[in-house]
């Protein structure tokens, strides 16, 4: 199996630093998985409607085609209907705008998750999933990673995957654990925004956490547990959050390549 990074968007709100949409791309015979889906081409083409004027200006937005996971997987020589599953984090916009774009995948999700999605709130953009995404809802489970819970998951690729609930950002907020060889990936997600987060509360990225937390508390703990994850077994889990840049491989930043792990140091 093989495991490409890519940067399926920007976001970029002065005087914040520039963000990035890190996914990944899972390769095993030709099949095909994504974490997380990025900002999608309906995203691109209707951005007003699909995610709000507010939100855009908000987190700072951008719009380039050549960015969506779509267009990337074509120009590595896949069809969309290649890709048979998707693992999101969790379902914010720019997590999820690039789901239409693969129509034939499953959706895989943390159940809390899923019900945050469909609850209502004004957070998720409920226009992201009119093509009926589908879903395949896990919910809690005994096993364990690392003595973390998780939630393993059945894929097309031939591949060891996990949800592993990182609450707080969201109610259903889920790390993705991907083996690669002797060594673990670990998707974090949004449990942080950069990777400073790791080894300090003092950083001004801490309070945009706090105010975007749907229960900052169980942020702060699952930010623990990433810390101790990364204090106790950083030799075995090689970890990296959806937003950090200088997290994603510089040769895959400008979505026209992408870097097959490991990443470089």
């Amino acid at each position: 199996m093989k495991v490409r990074h890519l940067n399926c968007g920007i976001l970029h709100a002065p005087p914040g630093p520039q963000a990035s949409c890190h996914c990944l791309l899972l390769e095993d015979a030709g099949r095909l998985a994504l974490v997380d889906a990025g900002i999608g081409l309906e995203d691109v083409a209707r951005p007003d409607e699909r995610i709000g004027r507010p939100a855009i200006d908000a987190a700072g937005f951008q719009f380039h085609e050549h960015l969506t996971a779509r267009r990337q997987i074509e120009r590595l020589g896949f069809e969309a209907t290649d890709v048979r599953d998707i693992v999101l984090t969790h379902a914010d916009p720019d997590h999820a705008g690039g789901l239409s774009d693969f129509p034939d995948a499953n959706v895989h999700v943390a159940a809390e998750e899923l019900a945050a999605s469909k609850s209502g709130t004004q957070r998720y953009s409920s226009l992201q999933f009119t093509h009926e995404p589908r879903w395949v809802s896990h919910e809690p489970s005994s096993k364990r990673w690392f003595d973390i819970e998780c939630r393993p998951l059945t894929l097309a690729v031939d591949a060891e995957v996990a949800l592993v609930p990182l609450f707080g950002h969201t109610l259903g907020h889920c790390g993705v654990a991907v083996r690669d060889g002797d060594r673990w990936l670990l998707h974090v997600g949004d449990a942080y925004y950069l990777r400073v987060e790791l080894s300090t509360d003092d950083h001004p990225v801490s309070a945009l956490a706090t105010l975007r937390a749907e229960d900052d508390a169980a942020r702060r703990q699952s930010l623990a547990i990433l810390r101790r994850l990364h204090e106790e077994h950083g030799a075995a889990i090689e970890m990296f959050g959806y937003h950090d840049v200088d997290e994603l491989p510089e040769s895959a930043r400008d979505g026209f390549t992408s870097v097959i792990s490991p990443m470089p140091e």
